[in-house]
């Protein structure tokens, strides 16, 4: 899905492919350029969360509402502009089938539509959007409302992978679309591995671990099993960075060749951070990423050092 947007409506990611970006053009390596993560606006977790209420609360938004437009209009002030801006997962507090769903996707979709419509909108599902458990109504109502639960696009020579991490969580209810993701995804990482790319880069919600692959098993995490198997994967094809949300904490770690980043929340804080976005450079030969809170992107924009990196 991208910014660009007709009649008032979002272009939305079809064909597992994102139309904002024409691979043909896209697949050459053209020098260092950055973009922007951000993960769980969640409009109505910060209410239900205040009062405690998590399964049921959430029946106002307003702080989120103001936390997300300050986050593009910081976005919106950069220069040079980030390539595009990534919102890795739950977008929104309300699960499937419950109260307030309609009214917070509205808000949410009025306040994206604010960004800058030459910078892409890249949005990645999570367990809010799909439900812990996702059917194949979910994930049909995630499509029709926010474009392709998976999908992959090109920029500047980097392929990108968004994933649907519930398919990991609990496939139990739709094991043939899961199966879809998985085929798909060994194709996409077949193009990795022959290094067909400068670099390789996946999105996901849930993160594959939060500071170790040995850590035990958690809310915020994927089983042992299933990480193991998945980061292996990974890392065979050459995936060089893993960007997640879900644990409205900054965490992470390495594994192998792989860089696990967790970004915490623009909405609902559950740790000690601030709520904020992270600068994402990719180089020639690195990854380098960063960490801003609102306050300081809508004040400062990119330090100096991260500036230097884009003149290769």
């Amino acid at each position: 899905m991208s910014a660009a947007k007709v009649g008032g409506v979002f272009h939305r990611a079809r064909d597992r492919t994102l139309d904002a970006f024409v691979a043909e053009e896209e697949r050459e390596w053209k020098g260092p350029f950055y973009f922007i993560q951000g993960a769980d606006p969640q409009f109505g977790l910060m209410k239900a969360w205040s009062t405690g209420d998590c399964d049921h609360g959430g029946d106002e938004w307003g702080q989120e509402i103001r936390l997300t437009e300050q986050a593009v209009q910081a976005i919106n002030k950069l220069k040079p502009r980030p390539k595009f801006f990534v919102l890795c997962g739950d977008l929104i507090h309300a699960m499937p089938g419950t109260p307030w769903r309609k009214e917070q996707t509205e808000d949410l979709q009025r306040v994206l539509k604010d960004l800058d419509s030459e910078i892409p909108l890249v949005l990645v599902s999570g367990n809010h959007d799909l439900g812990n458990v996702p059917t194949a109504e979910t994930i049909q109502e995630f499509q029709q409302t926010w474009g392709d639960d998976y999908f992959s696009f090109w920029v500047g020579g980097v392929l990108f992978l968004v994933l649907n991490s519930q398919f990991w969580y609990d496939a139990s209810q739709c094991p043939a679309l899961k199966q879809a993701q998985d085929c798909w995804l060994d194709q996409q990482l077949s193009i990795a591995g022959q290094r067909q790319c400068r670099h390789a880069i996946v999105f996901q919600h849930i993160p594959l671990f939060l500071h170790s692959i040995d850590e035990d098993d958690d809310y915020f995490n994927l089983t042992r099993a299933v990480r193991t198997e998945l980061a292996d994967k990974l890392t065979s094809a050459g995936i060089k960075a893993v960007f997640s949300g879900h644990y409205h904490r900054n965490a992470g770690g390495t594994y192998k060749n792989l860089d696990m980043v967790v970004s915490s929340a623009i909405g609902c804080q559950l740790g000690k951070d601030t709520h904020g976005v992270r600068v994402v450079v990719v180089t020639t030969e690195k990854i380098i990423h960063r960490y801003y809170s609102l306050d300081e992107l809508s004040k400062k924009g990119l330090e100096d050092d991260l500036m230097e990196l884009m003149k290769e």
